[in-house]
């Protein structure tokens, strides 16, 4: 078939010379042989796209997708950057780990591919630990750390829907990578397409003296690293909450069951049909416990069964957390991510707190969040006299600034974002949802014995540090010329280069530009935190205590806002601060969005 793309027509070519899998291999020939020249473009017409968050896409044939080839392209580019990086990769090595997704259609499966990456490197000489089953994502950084390696790997999609998988990179430090990694590792991919002889190899691999499994160890020494955060040991013990937990068909459950025997905490009541893995994700719409509610129904089911009041619940990799907790009323609140940010950071400050009670030992603590997450963590170190700093979003911007602050001696006792992370212990450089099931597991135990509620204790960190509500969503939306004419009408608001002063009612005292480097609140008018060009994000405050953020996102066509009112202590007067955040939302949406005139689609 010529279909009279010659740039088409090559990479099918040479797909097709490279490609051992016979799923992906006759998938493509038969769409050569049908002459499918939009479904050939689908998959061939761009090459998936190495981030610093890795890779994340589809999997199936092509080289827009996850599949064998792609992997061993990417791994042998990886492998190649690593070499220029380190002069002693060779004595040092590599950690892989993976998760449990799989695509029978094409053959395509996270262990596999955690086969043929180690085969890439072992083609090379270099030693890899590859985790003999599945674990979640914290191990890899855990491991980097732990061992002192060069990299890890983590084959995961996460909670995105079932057909993608993904390739997550972390760097020597124990964080995730961030730029000019990402563009370096891209370039060596690109250098690097045609398979080496051994990568395919996955049967040599598995047999070398390079291999080795590092499973039992790293197990043992997680579980002891983590018990450094239990400090009610005695309380966990004779408590009597009930609390279910679910791992939504991930890797999640056996790892939260350990955390939990850790602490000496009674084990939480499993889901039975969403505790064991399962790439099909059959219960759920996406496997997501961001969403909430509908990823909940059957935890709820549970926790009425059994008599539990709170519910814990990780993403299929267990990086995340989410929690709820059954009201008087008898429903249950889902808490969003910022209320259990607020909640765990005073947590972690309480218990620290309570053994250095030295008033200079403070000075030496810090706390950190994504600037999209919610200020709470500013109020209460402003308060208690410890650090509070922001980074850009994403937990590579937190692990990498945690691991600087830990360099320079300082305690970095935690760290979170809006989007269900959070990472509570510095053994781990990246979000943790099993230390933080454990630790929220302990909190919860701890407030049942002082005769109080994770609900009620949020309001009184509300109380005592001022009230910090927020509204977060998105709209939809497909034209990239739209969205960049919307931010750009921001910039240019009244008149070249001249920001919005005032949105409907609200007067705004401060604008943050990250796209263009422009902040008003500096006295050169210049961003602290780090700029880029090839994302839209703009940050409004406002004379009433309002923060809102504007942004698009990089996996998905959304443009993102986050919303938030900081109330000053005292002020408790929630139906009036909820109004006024949602009036500020709805001037946000009518007068910066437009999105009748946009033809944006708002989140469903």
């Amino acid at each position: 078939m010529e279909s009279g793309d010659t740039k088409l027509d090559q990479a099918v070519k040479q797909w097709l010379q490279y490609d051992k899998n016979t799923k992906t291999a006759s998938a493509v020939q038969e769409l050569v042989k049908e002459g499918a020249v939009e479904a050939l473009k689908k998959y061939f017409s761009s090459r998936m796209e190495f981030g610093t968050a890795g890779l994340r896409a589809p999997m199936g044939p092509g080289i827009s997708c996850m599949n064998d080839l792609t992997i061993i392209q990417t791994t042998q580019g990886f492998c190649c950057y690593l070499e220029k990086s380190f002069q002693n990769l060779k004595e040092r090595g590599v950690v892989i780990g993976y998760d449990a997704r799989a695509h029978p259609p094409s053959g395509g499966n996270s262990k596999h591919f955690a086969a043929l990456a180690a085969a890439v490197f072992i083609s090379k000489g270099v030693p890899v630990h590859l985790f003999c089953d599945i674990t979640p994502t914290p191990f890899v950084p855990f491991t980097v750390s732990h061992l002192g390696l060069c990299a890890g790997i983590m084959v995961t999609a996460s909670h995105n829907p079932k057909q993608d998988n993904g390739y997550k990179v972390y760097w020597e430090n124990g964080a995730q990578i961030v730029s000019p990694h990402d563009k370096g590792i891209s370039k060596s991919i690109e250098e690097n397409l045609k398979p080496w002889p051994e990568s395919w190899n996955t049967e040599e691999a598995l047999k070398s003296p390079l291999l080795k499994d590092p499973y039992q160890e790293i197990q043992t020494q997680y579980f002891q690293s983590i018990q450094k955060h239990c400090h009610h040991r005695d309380i966990n013990k004779s408590s009597e909450v009930k609390i279910v937990h679910t791992s939504v068909h991930g890797v999640g459950h056996a790892f939260v069951q350990s955390a939990f025997k850790a602490f000496d905490l009674h084990l939480p009541y499993a889901v039975e049909e969403q505790k064991d893995p399962d790439p099909e994700f059959p219960t759920v719409k996406y496997p997501n416990p961001e969403e909430g509610e509908g990823v909940l129904t059957l935890s709820f089911a549970q926790a009425e069964r059994v008599g539990a009041t709170v519910v814990l619940a990780n993403d299929p990799d267990a990086d995340r957390l989410a929690v709820a907790e059954k009201q008087e009323s008898g429903n249950w609140r889902v808490f969003s991510g910022n209320e259990l940010g607020a909640l765990l950071g005073w947590w972690m400050f309480h218990c620290w707190k309570q053994q250095n009670p030295d008033a200079i030992a403070v000075k030496s603590v810090y706390m950190l969040s994504s600037t999209v997450s919610s200020k709470i963590l500013r109020a209460i170190a402003v308060k208690e006299g410890f650090h509070f700093e922001e980074t850009l979003t994403g937990f590579k911007w937190m692990g990498n600034r945690a691991k600087d602050l830990l360099d320079q001696g300082k305690t970095v006792l935690f760290a979170f974002e809006e989007a269900i992370g959070y990472m509570c212990s510095p053994s781990v450089l990246d979000k943790d949802g099993v230390s933080a099931a454990a630790i929220a597991g302990e909190m919860t135990s701890y407030l049942a014995m002082k005769k109080t509620s994770l609900s009620q204790q949020l309001r009184a960190i509300y109380e005592e540090y001022g009230y910090h509500i927020s509204r977060n969503s998105y709209f939809i939306c497909n034209d990239k010329d739209v969205i960049r004419s919307l931010f750009d009408r921001l910039r240019n608001y009244g008149g070249k280069d001249l920001y919005p002063t005032e949105c409907g009612r609200f007067s705004i005292s401060a604008v943050r530009d990250l796209t263009t480097g422009y902040d008003s609140n500096q006295t050169n008018n210049k961003a602290v935190l780090p700029t880029s060009r090839s994302s839209q994000m703009i940050t409004f405050s406002f004379s009433n205590g309002g923060v809102a953020t504007m942004r698009t996102s990089g996996t998905e066509p959304k443009i993102k806002y986050y919303t938030e009112l900081c109330a000053a202590p005292g002020n408790s007067d929630m139906m009036q601060l909820n109004k006024e955040l949602d009036d500020l939302v709805d001037a946000i949406v009518e007068n910066f969005f437009e999105p009748e005139k946009n033809k944006l689609q708002p989140k469903l």
